[in-house]
């Protein structure tokens, strides 16, 4: 019997993690550890409020009608939802079996044998990809990078539809060099359909204060309007369809 999942909390009516309206399930537990994550509170897996699989589905269901005029679906997004593969591939064949898209919010940097095959039930993934340059990742995120991009080289393998988001972070993730390597890199990846990109906001500073975590990034300002702009001409060579949050 599969266990409950542990559920940070619920948006019913998301419209900025994939197409149309999306029923969002924040998914408790992460293993990095980023400079800029807004939601801090879920990175304890052992946290949140327990869900079966059939009391999830049972709220998923519910907004079926506004999926299906939308082109929406359901994203489990976290937190990394991966950490829990073997609770979202249950509810993610429910979902289907129903008809209702499931897309996946997630870092990448979890790939097993549960992963896959949660992917076979996936039409979309989202891959937060919080940096190219292999060192600065490591400091952004606390982790390696290389697990990340052989995810991106799964995705490519099984032709799923991927967006890439970056988040840029001035004096952090914003060096124009490593995004055109980047950009560069990306070409190959003829299943990376979109590239978001997420202006650095410090909304979720609070969080880090409440929970008695040091956030090193209070002193840093938003991207200006300008930096979003060079970054978007860098990653929309070739074609590439890159949207922006300012």
């Amino acid at each position: 019997m599969i266990k409950p999942g542990r559920i940070h909390s619920l948006e019913s009516f998301g419209t900025v993690d994939g197409p149309g309206i999306r029923f969002v399930v924040f998914m408790q537990g992460c293993p990095l550890r980023c400079q800029f994550c807004h939601n801090p509170d879920t990175w304890d897996v052992n946290k949140g409020n327990e869900y079966t699989s059939d009391r999830l589905f049972e709220e998923i269901i519910k907004y079926k009608s506004y999926m299906d005029y939308s082109g929406g679906g359901v994203t489990f997004t976290g937190g990394e939802p991966l950490l829990q593969a073997e609770f979202l591939l249950e509810v993610s064949k429910k979902c289907k079996s129903k008809g209702i898209s499931v897309a996946l919010d997630t870092s990448g940097f979890i790939l097993n044998n549960t992963v896959k095959e949660l992917l076979d039930y996936t039409d979309l993934v989202l891959l937060d990809i919080k940096n190219y340059d292999p060192i600065v990742y490591k400091t952004v995120t606390g982790v390696q990078l290389s697990p990340t991009l052989k995810f991106l080289d799964y995705l490519k393998e099984k032709d799923i539809a991927t967006w890439v988001r970056y988040v840029v972070v001035p004096e952090l993730t914003d060096n124009l060099d490593s995004i055109r390597k980047f950009s560069t890199y990306l070409d190959d990846y003829p299943n990376v359909e979109k590239i978001e990109l997420l202006a650095f906001h410090k909304m979720g500073e609070y969080k880090w204060k409440e929970l008695g975590i040091d956030y090193q990034l209070t002193d840093t300002k938003e991207p200006s309007k300008e930096l979003m702009e060079q970054v978007t001409k860098i990653l929309a060579t070739n074609g590439k369809v890159v949207t922006s949050n300012i």
